[in-house]
C-alpha cells in the first residue's frame, strides 16, 4: 500500500466531492491509492521544475512555489467537476 502525502490527501478529498464517479470507479478496482500517488508524484515533478525556472527568471523562493502551485494544481490533483449525471 502507498502512503499518502498532503497532496495525495487534498486530491482524495477533492476527487471524493467533486468527481465521485471517477473516485467510485478507481475504488473499486483498487486504482485509487495508486492513482494518488501518481498526481502527488506528477505535482511534485512539475512543481519541482517550475520553480527552478521561476527561481532562474528572479522569483523568490516563496514566490517560486505560490506560481507552480497554481499553474500545476489543477492539471493533477484539483481537477475540474464532473458534469451532473
Amino acid at each position: 500500500m502507498t502512503t499518502l502525502l498532503g497532496y495525495a490527501h487534498l486530491a482524495k478529498a477533492h476527487w471524493q466531492e467533486h468527481c465521485p464517479r471517477m473516485y467510485r470507479e478507481l475504488e473499486t478496482t483498487g486504482q485509487l491509492e495508486t492513482a494518488l500517488a501518481e498526481a502527488e508524484e506528477r505535482t511534485l515533478v512539475e512543481m519541482e521544475t517550475l520553480q527552478r525556472e521561476l527561481k532562474a527568471t528572479g522569483s523568490s523562493s516563496a514566490q517560486a512555489h505560490q506560481q507552480a502551485w497554481e499553474l500545476v494544481r489543477e492539471k493533477y490533483l484539483l481537477l475540474p467537476p464532473e458534469a451532473a449525471e
